[in-house]
């Protein structure tokens, strides 16, 4: 018996580690209370093919914020300006800098896989000053962070009719993704109040509904085309061109007329043709 209790513990090990509680591994739950996590566990969590969604945007970012932060970016302002913008709007040290860790995301330090996008996003606003900020910002958040793009898409398609929702039905569905989580109710309503700054929606009768302002037109505009590489990052897939032109997570913004035209002459997406005669848009590799 003892060799096929041994037995039976050399193929636990074999597994996963060692099946027995790491005393120096904890996981931060609700409340700040923690609890250790069994090597086990986490060789089960590591094994489940799901997708990576960090939340991350959970604060609240003024558009001059962003603004400031992609000046900067394209060598026109200094970070002391954008420091001065934070000072006057944070009373804490840890406040600005859980803010500054979104701008820095957004366009300051994006992510590596990022960098290149963000430099052509720069790259449009240097050519033409007068690009929509809000669109090159809505592009980055999309693409950064597919909590943000999820928020985007329900306010999308739950004002999409109306043109007005109820914030309590927002967050209702993105309870339904992300669970009832305090952090999820938290993070919506950042983004909501950015989103609402940004200029895409109005919030009223105390914020308990959000009322769909004007679209912002960006036919013709370079900005265009990379809002649509923008979404194709956030979706992590092909999409139809109809698709992309009444997508509920661009809810802000009219892409115009000419899009076949423009993402013709895209170095960065491929248009195809499916079997059913759709065109099809997708990132190049």
């Amino acid at each position: 018996s003892r060799g096929l209790f041994a037995a039976i513990r050399g193929h636990s090990r074999g597994i996963c580690s060692e099946g027995r509680a790491d005393r120096r591994s904890w996981r931060h739950v609700c409340r700040r209370t923690y609890r250790p996590i069994r090597q086990s566990q986490r060789c089960e969590k590591r094994s489940m093919n799901v997708p990576a969604t960090q939340i991350g945007f959970d604060r609240f970012i003024r558009l001059e914020w962003a603004a400031a932060a992609l000046r900067i970016r394209a060598g026109i302002s200094e970070m002391h300006q954008l420091s001065e913008l934070l000072d006057e709007a944070h009373s804490g040290v840890a406040a600005k800098k859980k803010t500054r860790t979104v701008l820095n995301r957004l366009w300051l330090e994006p992510r590596a896989d990022l960098v290149d996008f963000a430099n052509r996003g720069v790259l449009i606003y240097r050519d033409a000053p007068d690009t929509s900020i809000s669109a090159l910002t809505w592009g980055m958040a999309i693409a950064t962070y597919p909590f943000f793009g999820k928020v985007a898409e329900i306010v999308g398609r739950l004002t999409a009719i109306q043109g007005d929702c109820a914030s309590a039905e927002v967050h209702r569905r993105m309870a339904e993704t992300y669970g009832e989580r305090e952090g999820t109710r938290r993070m919506t309503n950042m983004i909501l109040q950015s989103q609402a700054n940004w200029g895409a929606i109005e919030r009223v009768e105390g914020g308990k509904r959000l009322v769909r302002k004007g679209k912002t037109s960006l036919h013709g505009s370079p900005v265009a085309v990379w809002l649509i590489e923008a979404y194709l990052r956030n979706t992590g897939r092909p999409i139809s061109i109809t698709a992309v032109d009444t997508s509920p997570v661009l809810y802000p913004f009219e892409l115009g007329n000419s899009l076949v035209y423009l993402l013709l002459n895209s170095p960065d997406i491929d248009l195809r043709t499916d079997s059913t005669g759709n065109q099809i848009a997708a990132l190049k590799t």
